[in-house]
């Protein structure tokens, strides 16, 4: 995701030149009803999936007190906290299934995924960085704007009276990698999970970043099977979260460490942000809260792989990876530059040869991986613990699948981007994906992201910079050649989230909508605000219950694409080389979940493929995707833990039909 915000942010020419938005253009309009939209095995005649960006479930739940009836696990629950954020008399003890207290190591010759050599725990967190953070308001570099009437120019997701929230929340810092003395006692954080808010950090202000890569995340979990218990049979313990954010955190791109660097004290930007949580207990998160005592959540959904957000929405359209392709779609070689290696560079302690977002400069920045192949780098370790666990890594022959963010190759037009030839662009794929399966049952469908019609009146986002709001990665359809070059497909299935609420006041809503926030309004940390995502999320289920017809046979499924990088407390099921990762939220609001429900059964992204495919009675999208995995069962003892694993659930127990 922060590549996605440095081609927007990081633009300054572009910036200083803002012109107002064209979201209102002219919509495409939508696909007509399918044959069998209506043919359904529940009442649910319509599904929304509203995606936000890089929020883990402690990071955002942790204080959540379910209602009377319901359990829930958290760091509330379990003790590592007490109700007012402070730690709690399990704070520094293990959880059933991680460990609060966190670790550092040393990790000097080849990547490891659980690395034993100078294994100690901190005596307090390194301190937690602004990690990215506006430090000022700014109407010609957001965000936030300065004024409002600069953000409504931009502001479309939001009902009018919450366009100020793009205004708000600027640090005041120094500047955005600096320790975020905002935190109460920064500098002196006892080790575990801290609450970010406080006297001088209101729920509104924008906070730092942790880091969430694939390789990251793997070493940040440190899963082996010498730590497996029958409780925790993954044997993930999660305790190495600050350490990975402060060696390599978001990669450098292959440069090599900086002047005067000693692995020793060395510490990367974000310090241990990734342990810093939103108090519900507190008042944060209102209207998540609101929403989970209303409906039903799931305390055991996580993002379906390791790492950040480009890749789960790809796993989300396609239950499975993408790779590196020929013009025939069959695997290929990447340029050298986009492997990823995560060898620590000599003399170093973990700081890696080649990982990173990309440098244009150097062509350098890994997200390519051949799980196929041992020898590749990274690779060996995760195969050799996912072989301890009998899980295979489902990974095809030479294929080189994409494991972090790289853009699409095609632009809003259907064209190839101008940077399609050039590094840090996935080449046209033609691996099948959810709006194939959706089509071939002749069931309506549609992806709506806001600023779509900015980007697609002006691919380039040279004479609009607005389009740099919209995510190209959180598109997975933008990545496909059947769709992006079929004009009526193109035309009738990806949408601007304008479209979505003219449909909605309509009652015209396809079978399955898939809806992601523009860059100021997905929650990111950092680059937006958790307050933002909450406001656009209500403002697409208020108007839809102000549409009873429509409201009465609608499910609407709110998540994150990931965890971004923040320590949490669940349990972590390895389902092959890609993930699992970290809890997320997710919240399900329909007529048919209501109560404050809290749903322990296992499952991922992946599973709301899976509630898609059963509910419209459709199969998995391909013979190797991970929708083909069984639902889960479990004990009643430990319901959290799937006894025949690898198992993700189709969510219809999130409801009461």
């Amino acid at each position: 995701m922060a590549r996605r915000m440095e081609l927007w942010f990081g633009c300054c020419a572009v910036a200083a030149a803002l012109v107002a938005s064209t979201a209102t253009a002219e919509p495409y309009a939508l696909a007509s009803p399918g044959a069998n939209d209506e043919n359904t095995v529940s009442p649910i005649k319509h599904v929304i999936v509203i995606i936000g960006e890089s929020r883990g479930f402690d990071h955002v739940f942790g204080g959540y007190v379910a209602k009377p009836g319901q359990t829930v696990l958290n760091i509330l629950s379990e003790g590592v906290i007490a109700a007012n954020g402070k730690p709690g008399p399990n704070f520094g003890r293990q959880t059933i299934f991680g460990q609060p207290t966190q670790f550092g190591a040393a990790v000097t010759h080849r990547f490891e995924i659980a690395p034993t050599t100078a294994k100690a725990p901190y005596s307090r967190l390194p301190p937690p960085g602004a990690a990215g953070a506006p430090t000022n308001q700014d109407d010609l570099n957001p965000p936030p704007f300065a004024t409002v009437e600069a953000a409504a120019n931009y502001e479309h997701g939001l009902f009018p009276g919450d366009i100020a929230l793009v205004t708000t929340g600027a640090s005041g810092l120094s500047g955005t990698h600096v320790p975020d003395s905002r935190i109460e006692n920064v500098l002196s954080l006892p080790n575990g999970p801290f609450q970010l808010t406080g006297a001088a950090m209101p729920y509104d202000a924008y906070t730092g970043s942790p880091v969430h890569r694939f390789f990251q995340m793997w070493q940040q979990l440190d899963c082996d099977v010498s730590h497996a218990s029958a409780a925790n049979p993954s044997g993930c313990l999660a305790d190495l979260f600050p350490w990975v954010e402060t060696t390599v955190g978001a990669g450098s791109n292959g440069k090599p460490p900086p002047a005067g660097y000693d692995p020793a004290t060395y510490q990367a930007p974000e310090g241990a942000a990734a342990m810093g949580f939103y108090n519900m207990a507190q008042g944060d998160s209102p209207y998540f809260r609101k929403l989970a005592d209303e409906y039903a959540i799931s305390d055991n959904f996580h993002q379906a792989v390791a790492g950040g957000a480009g890749a789960n929405h790809i796993m989300l359209g396609y239950a499975d990876m993408i790779f590196f392709s020929d013009a025939n779609g069959k695997p290929a070689v990447p340029p050298s530059g986009q492997i990823e290696n995560p060898n620590p560079q000599p003399r170093s302690n973990n700081f890696w040869i080649n990982d990173g977002y990309g440098s244009v400069a150097t062509k350098i920045g890994g997200s390519f991986a051949n799980c196929s192949d041992r020898k590749q780098p990274g690779v060996a370790p995760i195969i050799a613990y996912l072989n301890a666990m009998r899980v295979k890594a489902n990974c095809q022959s030479t294929a080189f699948y994409m494991v972090n963010n790289y853009n699409p190759a095609y632009v809003g037009d259907g064209a190839l981007d101008s940077a399609a030839t050039g590094p840090f662009t996935i080449p046209p794929t033609h691996v099948r994906h959810l709006g194939d399966s959706l089509n071939a049952g002749r069931v309506s469908w549609s992806y709506f992201g806001e600023g779509w019609n900015d980007y697609r009146a002006d691919p380039d986002r040279v004479r609009n910079p607005a389009g740099y709001l919209y995510c190209g990665i959180c598109n997975p359809f933008q990545y496909s050649a059947a769709t992006m070059t079929d004009r009526q497909q193109r035309e009738t299935r990806l949408h601007d989230t304008m479209d979505l609420y003219r449909a909605i006041a309509a009652g015209a809503l396809p079978a399955v909508s898939i809806v992601t926030p523009n860059a100021l309004n997905d929650g990111h940390p950092a680059s937006s605000k958790l307050d933002l995502f909450e406001s656009f999320t209500r403002r697409i289920i208020t108007e839809l219950r102000n549409n009873p017809a429509l409201w009465k046979d609608t499910a609407v499924f709110v998540t994150f694409s990931d965890g971004g990088g923040y320590w949490d407390s669940g349990y972590v099921q390895p389902v092959d080389f890609f993930g699992d990762g970290t809890r997320v939220p997710l919240i399900v609001v329909s007529p048919y979940s209501t109560g404050g429900r809290v749903v322990h059964s296992y499952g991922d992204l992946v599973s709301i493929d899976k509630f898609i495919e059963r509910n419209w009675k459709l199969g998995p999208i391909s013979a190797r995707s991970r929708d083909n995995l069984k639902n889960p069962v479990s004990t009643s003892s430990n319901p959290y833990v799937p006894t025949n694993r690898p198992a993700i659930g189709d969510l219809f127990d999130m409801f009461a039909f």
